[in-house]
């Protein structure tokens, strides 16, 4: 699908200049910027995966055993990956290439990685540096493919030199001299020459060169975007906005998505778009170009992004402040109308109460309303007294429970007394209610889970539906509650003290404390929560 859409668009987009019509032109353009836009918003995934690859080529020069040619030749595919992402790095690792193929004495590694640091000197605006490393170069003696790497390096570098006779001089020389090595059948041949016609004002000359070997491209690789990119120059040097635009568009798409970062397309089509006078999007592409720029440090780029970017910015704001006045304007606007719309209102309510009838049904109807909200709030003060009713009356039937276990107690430190005082009769006799005190307190608990789950039917079922599957409590046949739900009963009472709920069960406080710390830690639910989800099982608002 993905290599289909890609044939699609560089049939239509190489064709281009086969149709007149603006409005083809318009559309097209307008489905490349949907593209570049969602491309854009997607430029640190393609910033990661450049990582990951340059990672990957750093995890080599870490092998053991690695020979100064394998690092040489790593050191190269770095420079590839760093030079328009981020020269600075790039310049790193051929400066060692340098050092390398010196210690090796191999004259032709070294004139290679001396002409790719002039590349960058010349790319990072380092101009005396990059004519200094070239001029060090034996350009005499060098082989065929180096001789294209050296015209086009020195190409590179007055093309980018501050502009004036001799700049533009040496550049064409050096351009001829680069056209000179190149095999006329090669793509960097035509590129190159297209440039030139470019160059002399033969625009459609040079489409002729470029198009049919941009339409061939059926990915986004960097070698399309630089085609797009150069296209795109014919379309600016004839004036041709909506064309360049879409171009300059197709070519930052393929810089985005390889990463790179020293790029001119979106900064050429953010300035067409401002002479255009669409500053929003003048805007947004020139500062994704300044971020791009500042981030490979390239100097070049920056400076030229800077020179434009204030002059956007300014329009940009501009045009920010006209769109809060005419928002100002409309706000003015829907408030006058909504004035009209309450007087029509009111007109409207007005003529509605002159109408008897209406008002005999919503006099009823308010009436019936009055009745059965009067109706609802003496249902709810009810159920409010129900609720305070039960409650009270467990609280004070616990606290009866729990004096008389207490009672039970004084009643077994009289035991006590009795066989210190050597009273064995009366002891005996007291002591056939041994069990008179456990028999109560079960009783009393029996008692309490029965009156409890009387009010609470469903307490079991909603107190095992806060506890995590694996962890809900099982009851036996005999029993009503155990006791950590009834903890957690005493609890739903509103009786949350430990100390009271130690006395009641006959445990101490520290038991009844680790005792509802692990259930809490049973919880569904967050632990913080847990107790006062505890506090809602069978409430009315439940």
């Amino acid at each position: 699908m993905r290599r289909y859409m890609f044939l699609l668009a560089a049939i239509l987009y190489g064709s281009i200049s086969l149709f007149s019509a603006p409005n083809v032109v318009r559309a097209q353009l307008d489905s490349v910027l949907r593209v570049l836009d969602a491309t854009l918003d997607e430029k640190e995934r393609y910033a990661e995966q450049k990582e990951q690859r340059i990672a990957g080529l750093r995890r080599l020069l870490d092998m053991p055993g690695i020979t100064p040619e394998q690092r040489y030749d790593t050191n190269t595919r770095l420079f590839e990956e760093y030079k328009q992402y981020l020269p600075d790095s790039a310049i790193v690792f051929m400066l060692e290439n340098v050092k390398l193929a010196d210690q090796q004495g191999d004259r032709v590694q070294s004139e290679r990685a001396r002409i790719h640091l002039a590349l960058l000197y010349a790319v990072g605006g380092l101009y005396i540096e990059a004519a200094d490393m070239l001029e060090s170069v034996r350009a005499t003696d060098l082989p065929p493919a180096l001789q294209v790497s050296y015209y086009d390096t020195y190409k590179q570098l007055f093309n980018v030199y501050p502009k004036n006779r001799d700049s533009a001089r040496y550049y064409k020389q050096y351009r001829d001299s680069l056209l000179g090595c190149l095999d006329p059948a090669s793509d960097n041949y035509k590129i190159v020459y297209a440039e030139k016609l470019t160059g002399s004002g033969q625009c459609r000359e040079a489409r002729e060169v470029l198009v049919p070997m941009f339409v061939q491209q059926h990915e986004d690789t960097h070698w399309r975007a630089v085609l797009a990119f150069s296209i795109g120059e014919t379309y600016r040097v004839e004036g041709d906005y909506d064309r360049q635009k879409l171009y300059y568009a197709l070519a930052a798409i393929g810089d985005v998505k390889n990463a790179i970062k020293e790029n001119a397309a979106l900064r050429f089509l953010g300035m067409a778009f401002y002479e255009t006078g669409n500053v929003e999007r003048a805007y947004r592409y020139v500062q994704q170009s300044l971020e791009d720029a500042v981030f490979s440090n390239a100097r070049l780029r920056t400076m030229e992004v800077s020179e434009v970017f204030p002059v956007i910015e300014q329009a940009y704001q501009r045009q920010l402040s006209a769109q809060s006045e005419r928002r100002f304007f409309l706000l003015i606007c829907v408030g006058v109308l909504s004035l009209f719309l309450v007087a029509a209102v009111v007109y409207v309510y007005v003529q509605l109460r002159r109408i008897t009838r209406f008002q005999r049904s919503l006099a009823a109807a308010n009436k019936q309303l009055h009745d059965l909200n009067r109706s609802l709030q003496d249902t709810n003060k009810a159920l409010s007294e129900a609720n305070l009713l039960k409650e009270t009356y467990i609280s004070q039937f616990l606290d009866l429970c729990s004096l008389y276990i207490g009672k039970l107690e004084k009643y077994q430190h009289a035991l006590n007394k009795k066989a210190m005082e050597h009273k064995l009769d009366e002891l005996y006799k007291m002591l056939k209610s041994n069990d008179m005190i456990e028999n109560e307190v079960k009783e009393l608990y029996a008692v309490f889970d029965h009156v409890f789950l009387r009010l609470y039917p469903n307490f079991v079922a909603e107190f095992n539906s806060l506890l995590l599957p694996g962890e809900r409590f099982e009851l036996k046949s005999n029993e009503l509650l155990n006791t950590e739900l009834r903890i957690y009963a005493l609890i739903r009472l509103g009786i949350t003290d430990s100390s009271k709920i130690a006395a009641f069960l006959r445990y101490s406080a520290t038991t009844i404390y680790n005792y509802r710390t692990r259930v809490r830690n049973k919880s569904a639910v967050p632990r913080e929560e847990f107790e006062s989800r505890v506090m809602r099982i069978g409430s009315v608002s439940r």
